[in-house]
């Protein structure tokens, strides 16, 4: 039995609306991760990827809008003081990062998280990073930029620098500003050149110290109770033995029953 024409009408005009929809969402959506990041401006490079350059925008944050498919960020002379957990997490095609020229203190635990099998490059210079946090490099092992920061070169930055990923050639920008102890010779110095300095070597004086004032304590504790046990043990002996002095004797008890056995 053939169709009526007007179902098959209608029911193309269903279809093709559908179509129209799927597609129309299709386009939405990926629009919505490729376009340009708000205030910033964005480019495309002849061999593919997106360049977003947000450069000195006086950014306190970093934009949450940023492409899905951008390689190249730059986000240099801003305000940015830190960067916080997963803030790159939706970047996985991005090789190249500037962070050049803002207010950092701090990168957060997970900063540059899914960003270990993309980023080639990254510029941490000209900021106000004291110290690393290995947690925040997690499985980065690109190449740094880290100079022109006021590194504080202490212990707890000589036993944190073995666990960082970044490439051992990016952490030679690490220049000491100042240093703890002071007189060691350490400002002025690439930190992972300076092979012979040792910044915990005070830290292990000291540890030594307290474990010898700690043993002292204790040698002294034990000789004082060993004195204290010798000196009672010698005091119970004296009262014991006056005690015995102070009981009869059995010759005199002896002597005593003879003279009552002759008087009766």
């Amino acid at each position: 039995m053939p169709l009526p024409a007007d179902w098959l009408l209608r029911h193309s005009v269903v279809m093709c609306l559908l179509l129209h929809s799927l597609v129309l969402m299709t386009f939405c959506f990926h629009h919505a991760a490729t376009s340009c990041s708000k205030s910033c401006y964005c480019s495309q490079n002849e061999v593919g990827g997106k360049t977003v350059r947000c450069s000195n925008l006086r950014l306190t944050e970093i934009p949450q809008d940023i492409p899905n498919d951008t390689r190249r960020l730059y986000l240099d002379f801003n305000l940015l003081t830190t960067v916080p957990t997963n803030a790159f997490l939706e970047l996985p095609l991005l090789n190249e990062l500037d962070l050049s020229h803002n207010e950092l203190v701090q990168l957060e635990p997970g900063a540059f998280r899914g960003l270990g099998g993309s980023l080639q490059f990254l510029d941490l210079s000209s900021n106000r990073l004291m110290t690393l946090n290995p947690e925040a490099f997690e499985g980065l092992q690109s190449r740094a930029n880290l100079t022109h920061n006021p590194w504080h070169c202490d212990c707890n930055l000589q036993n944190v620098m073995p666990q960082v990923d970044l490439e051992p050639t990016s952490l030679a920008g690490i220049v000491c500003q100042t240093s703890e102890p002071e007189d060691v010779g350490a400002q002025g110095t690439p930190f992972l050149l300076a092979k012979d300095l040792d910044l915990c070597v005070v830290l292990k004086k000291t540890t030594d110290v307290a474990m010898l004032v700690t043993m002292f304590g204790w040698f002294t504790m034990v000789i004082s109770y060993l004195v204290y046990y010798v000196r009672h043990n010698q005091e119970d002996a004296r009262r014991h033995l006056e005690y015995l002095k102070s009981l009869p004797s059995k010759q005199g008890k002896s002597e005593e029953s003879s003279t009552i056995s002759t008087v009766v």
